[in-house]
């Protein structure tokens, strides 16, 4: 059975991120325009569907494009920020747990990406919800997942923190600990500013691509290709994540 988290559910993360989201976003180095150009490449004709779609960082430039996208997201203050912005208020979205897929409809692609999968805390649940992506894959339809590959080796004593920004008036800090044998990850961004602390939690399960693809393969899928990244580089070693593309198997 999953673990009882009485004090962070499906939409902490979202409830308690969403005002700072996009700004924490725009400071990291994400290929957003290589990330749309590939699902747009994959989503033909659509109509497709975002697990976790946020304040709307791919799916609102992958709708620019006149394609159909559909959102799933359990909070309803991150979808709030989605709705804000030009093109977000006509974007369809379901409030609830991505894992269940609760939607209607079939649809050519559906994706997760910035290692959302992993906000789902247990392995059952991430195995539901392959298997609810394979029933709602149309005919000919791709599952596609961007996840970290995960480095234990960051970790001293299942311990890590990191002093991320550094100033006269403030500090942002990364504080995680690590359970190497449940795959978890329970972390702390700490923002100290204007004379307040403010506590942004991150909680993950991790898995590594091989476990991914054994939960596709219970699901009904199997892995087509695999990158480093967005633009098709090989995934090696020392590749930090993956861009894992799923397809029916039947």
């Amino acid at each position: 059975m999953p673990r009882p988290e009485p004090d962070y559910g499906p939409s902490t993360y979202g409830d308690r991120w969403a005002e700072v989201y996009d700004q924490w976003v725009a400071a990291l180095p994400l290929d957003t325009e290589g990330a749309v150009e590939f699902l747009a490449q994959m989503a033909g004709p659509g109509p497709v569907l975002e697990l976790a779609i946020g304040s709307g960082r791919v799916a609102i430039p992958l709708a620019q494009r006149g394609i159909e996208v559909h959102g799933i997201d359990a909070s309803e203050a991150m979808v709030g920020k989605l709705r804000a912005k030009p093109g977000g208020e006509s974007i369809p979205v379901t409030i609830g747990d991505f894992a269940d897929v609760a939607v209607q409809g079939r649809f050519r692609l559906i994706y997760v990406v910035f290692n959302t999968l992993f906000a789902l805390l247990a392995q059952e649940d991430q195995v539901r919800c392959f298997g609810n992506v394979a029933a709602h894959l149309a005919e000919g339809g791709t599952f596609v997942l961007e996840a970290f590959v995960p480095d234990v080796a960051r970790f001293d004593r299942g311990q890590r923190i990191d002093a991320v920004r550094v100033g006269t008036d403030h500090v942002y800090l990364d504080a995680a600990r690590l359970d190497s044998i449940a795959q978890r990850i329970d972390s702390q961004h700490i923002v100290i500013e204007d004379g307040r602390v403010r506590l942004l939690p991150v909680k993950l399960r991790f898995a590594w691509p091989s476990e991914l693809d054994l939960m596709a393969r219970l699901a009904g899928l199997r892995l087509r290709e695999r990158w480093a990244t967005w633009d098709r580089q090989p995934l090696t070693a020392g590749s930090g994540k993956h861009i894992s593309v799923y397809e029916a198997t039947g």
